[in-house]
């Protein structure tokens, strides 16, 4: 969607004055402090007590955090400088520490050892190598609906903008030792899971629940939960989660990410304007691209087909959403945050960057060791 385009939208004028709720999950990878290889020392880690929301994932390599309801960004930045800080206190105790990156840089363990937990033993036997050989860490945001036909139009209007929210947080370019070639190889290294990838457009939420049904009974999803598309209806709250990104490398990268998604929400509450409805092989074909190039490369025009800068596609977003975020007071937050990582480059651009200066993969885990930890 151009810039143009995207100005002659109705602009929002229900909503502003109440914000919609947000809460972010994030996913970190465990890795010693001094090889930075990745360790299966999660249950030692979260053995201690906190009162933060801190949760165990499929791997012993991971840990999870999710912040409580918020309803600013000022909120969600506190509640994320203040998880992955006790996160690394409790990693440090074991000689450990915690990592914000979409795939293992370092150690290649297969199959995985996966988290004591009845549930995720089941789905080792239902979906076998699939469940072995992953290890992969998302930031999943999540925005309060009052329904779930909101839900709906909410992830209709999300479902164009996925490759570019992928892009913009693009931070798995190393994979078990090796360059990927991706700026994001978690997205490509998740797209086998018969639940996963963009979901289709949806005219009610008759029919996403026909839809999930579908996977339900197929065996594709084992449950609610294991529906695993980008974006879907939460299993277990009133939400509609994107599920699209990979970890973010800072605080300020996840919280870019929760207002890009907010904003996007209440523009398609607010907006009378019908959402995009690409055809899948052609999304399908942006996500890869944007898998591949991240935000410093080329995506696909999803109205044209033509390649066109992933940048480009980026601030047509953030002009798209901008009359949500100068609501929320966000503006500002966002597009500085946006320009950063157009001047200074995505999370994988930055791990590629650490690495050649040296031509050691130690020196992309200090990196993230780094970026993990700063405020």
């Amino acid at each position: 969607m151009s810039t143009t385009e995207a100005s002659q939208l109705p602009r929002p004028r229900t909503l502003f004055d109440k914000a919609l709720t947000v809460g972010v999950e994030e996913e970190f990878l465990l890795v010693d402090a001094v090889t930075g290889v990745v360790v299966p020392l999660a249950p030692d880690v979260l053995a201690a007590d906190s009162p933060h929301d801190l949760q165990a994932e499929l791997t012993q390599f991971q840990v999870e955090s999710a912040t409580p309801v918020c309803r600013s960004m000022s909120e969600v930045r506190a509640s994320l400088t203040t998880t992955r800080s006790v996160l690394g206190t409790m990693a440090a105790a074991h000689g450990t520490r915690i990592v914000a990156t979409g795939t293992p840089v370092l150690g290649d363990v297969k199959p995985v050892p996966l988290t004591n937990d009845p549930r995720y033993r089941r789905m080792e036997v239902e979906y076998g190598r699939l469940v072995q050989d992953l290890t992969i860490c998302g930031c999943h945001v999540h925005v309060g609906i009052p329904d779930d036909d909101a839900g709906v139009l909410i992830s209709n209007h999300l479902r164009p903008w996925l490759p570019v929210l992928l892009a913009l947080s693009a931070n798995s370019p190393f994979a078990d030792g090796r360059d990927t070639g991706y700026s994001s190889w978690r997205y490509l290294s998740w797209s086998p899971w018969p639940s996963a990838g963009a979901p289709p457009h949806f005219s009610s939420a008759e029919e996403y629940h026909v839809a999930r049904r579908n996977l339900l009974d197929s065996g594709a999803a084992m449950d609610p939960a294991t529906v695993y598309w980008d974006v879907r209806l939460s299993a277990n709250h009133p939400t509609v989660e994107l599920r699209v990104c990979d970890v973010a490398a800072t605080v300020d990268e996840a919280v870019l990410i929760a207002a890009l998604t907010r904003g996007v929400a209440v523009m398609a509450l607010s907006a009378r304007a019908p959402a995009l409805d690409v055809a899948p092989h052609v999304l399908r074909a942006a996500m890869w691209r944007a898998a591949r190039d991240g935000v410093e490369g080329t995506n696909v025009d999803l109205r044209t087909g033509s390649l066109v800068q992933a940048s480009k596609q980026v601030q047509a977003l953030v002009e798209w959403v901008r009359p949500a975020l100068e609501a929320a007071g966000d503006y500002d937050l966002v597009t500085d945050a946006a320009d950063r990582i157009l001047l200074d480059g995505s999370g994988a651009a930055r791990q590629r960057r650490a690495f050649q200066q040296r031509g050691s993969l130690k020196d992309v885990v200090t990196l993230l060791m780094r970026q993990t930890a700063h405020p």
